[in-house]
């Protein structure tokens, strides 16, 4: 029943192939968010000043994560999709040794330079405040993760490129299995590497940075397990691995040229959350910072099925574009914005509605001013949900469709052209203060999601994926 036949990516019904593809991806994306929230869970339990260093460090650490993981990753599965859906399965592997390539020079040069660099990264975004014992006990908490995470970027870079080649090859439970296995060893990890327990010692922030690599660690072991077991035809990890040593050079261009479009466009939102992290700093302080990091991680969950649809629908979209199959892959790119749509508009409103709920079971120890503002923006976040949805969904069709820069040009303009202007403005300008940054990121939420609505409609009326399907076996 939560099993994909052979060539049903291409030919099934489309609704249970996105849909089928997505659970196990949903799921993981669920197990990925709470881990993240377990954090929060864990860091609410030591101080205010923990959970505000963990809320500065974290775009530092997204934005790590955006120029290491995205570029194999969704380089790795675009290729690998296609090639699988025109029955090409030695370039899909061939692929794979690229992306694995790809992962690990990047892992490797990023997580050094950002290990070096994260004291004088962390002292520009709390310049925005007054020395004070609260400013640097933030500032110490931060840097401890970041460096701790910096030093095991590789692990992270190299599981995620394994995973997105199961998800390419259509076995979404893989990906979902490799995840459990990382936030389980994480989620474990967690408590007694932050208090200190039994063998442990105490790290509290930094713990939880120990406890995330030492996860990922895990989950790229498991993925060569899952490899070596031939649960998907074709899927040889060995013989990618060899030719990731002497890879052809067109091969890494592909990977890089697909998926650089993405890891610029994820970096691109990481920068301008860096810079929101210092506009909330100076309008919010320390309750403002709070209540960002408290609505970030809330958000991550309730955008969960947005993203496993999303990575679906590359697959969905990029095998059928191998087919051949450009009139399926259009349907099955609004099909999956409908789903998102509907799905994000109900988790809004239970959201608006449990909000400071949510916010006391979360970080019991916010009161006051930190309190208030993390119910107000989880409210004003709710409001563009289904915006979400529609333009998670969007970028998935033209992603697939190897059009990656078009999500890249959108992405520049919803952070860039919208978001950062508006809180700036609004919070400074105008003395909105912090929550003028709260209504900026539904304001850009929903723009960005009209204008990809608009431009996939024409895109495809002027034959984008009609050349794409002509192109995608190359």
């Amino acid at each position: 029943m939560l099993e994909l036949d052979g060539d049903e990516i291409t030919e099934g019904r489309l609704l249970r192939v996105l849909l089928v593809l997505a659970l196990p991806l949903l799921v993981q994306n669920f197990v990925q968010v709470a881990n993240q929230v377990v954090d929060l869970f864990f860091l609410g339990r030591l101080s205010e000043a923990a959970v505000a260093g963990g809320a500065l460090a974290s775009p530092a650490v997204v934005l790590l994560f955006a120029l290491s993981v995205y570029t194999p990753f969704v380089g790795t599965q675009v290729l690998v999709s296609q090639r699988v859906g025109a029955d090409d399965g030695s370039g899909a592997v061939s692929a794979l040794g690229a992306g694995l390539l790809v992962a690990a020079v990047g892992g490797v040069l990023l997580g050094a330079l950002a290990f070096l660099a994260a004291p004088r990264l962390t002292d520009l975004l709390v310049a925005v405040q007054p020395t004070t014992g609260e400013t640097t006990s933030v500032r110490e908490f931060a840097v401890d993760y970041l460096r701790v995470v910096a030093a095991g970027l590789v692990a992270v870079t190299l599981a995620d490129t394994v995973e997105a080649a199961f998800i390419g090859w259509g076995d979404s439970r893989a990906a979902l299995y490799i995840n459990l296995v990382t936030v389980g060893v994480n989620v474990a990890l967690d408590p007694p590497l932050i208090f200190g327990m039994g063998p442990f010692p105490r790290l509290e922030v930094a713990g939880a940075g120990v406890a995330l690599v030492a996860g990922s660690v895990a989950g790229m072991a498991t993925g060569a397990v899952l490899a070596s077991t031939g649960r998907v035809e074709g899927y040889r990890l060995g013989e990618a691995v060899r030719s990731a040593v002497s890879v052809d050079r067109e091969e890494v261009d592909q990977v890089l040229d697909i998926g650089t479009p993405t890891a610029a466009q994820q970096a691109t939102r990481q920068v301008v959350n860096v810079l929101m992290v210092v506009v909330v700093f100076a309008a919010g302080g320390a309750a403002g910072l709070a209540a960002y990091l408290v609505g970030a991680r809330v958000a991550a969950v309730s955008f969960v099925p947005a993203t496993g649809l999303q990575q679906a629908a590359q697959s969905v979209v990029g095998q059928n574009l191998g087919a051949g199959g450009a009139e399926r892959a259009r349907r099955a790119t609004w099909l999956g914005t409908a789903v998102a749509v509907l799905g994000l508009a109900v988790i809004g409103a239970i959201q608006w509605v449990l909000a400071p709920d949510v916010v006391g079971l979360l970080v019991p120890e916010l009161d006051g001013r930190g309190g208030e503002f993390s119910v107000a923006y989880l409210r004003i976040l709710a409001y563009g949900y289904p915006a979400i949805g529609a333009a998670y969904l969007l970028e998935g069709g033209f992603n697939g469709a190897r059009r990656t820069r078009t999500s890249l040009a959108a992405t520049l303009l919803q952070f860039w052209g919208v978001r950062l202007p508006v809180a700036g403005a609004g919070a400074f300008l105008l003395g909105w203060g912090v929550e003028a940054v709260f209504w900026a990121v539904t304001v850009s939420n929903v723009l960005v999601a009209v204008g990809l609505a608009a431009y996939y409609r024409h895109a495809v009326a002027d034959g984008m994926l009609a050349r794409a399907a002509s192109e995608a076996p190359d």
